[in-house]
């Protein structure tokens, strides 16, 4: 899903941690980010949210995007 809606806390920077996600038409809690990691074009989180449904969020920093994966 191109162009998603996730809510973050920024501290420093931009996106340090997804705390919520708008997926079908439901905002989705973020319980507990699982893993994260930095690639040329920007962050990767994997996240867990309520109910147990796990997500791949990627942002591009240069298209000031996000993307929505399940898992």
């Amino acid at each position: 899903m191109g162009g998603a809606l996730v809510e973050c806390y920024s501290g420093s920077e931009y996106a340090e941690r997804p705390t919520a996600l708008h997926w079908s038409g439901q905002r989705l809690e973020v319980e507990e980010v699982e893993r994260q990691a930095r690639t040329p074009q920007g962050k990767v989180f994997w996240v867990r949210c309520a109910g147990g449904t796990r997500f791949k969020l990627e942002y591009d920093l240069e298209e000031d995007r996000w993307d929505i994966e399940t898992l």
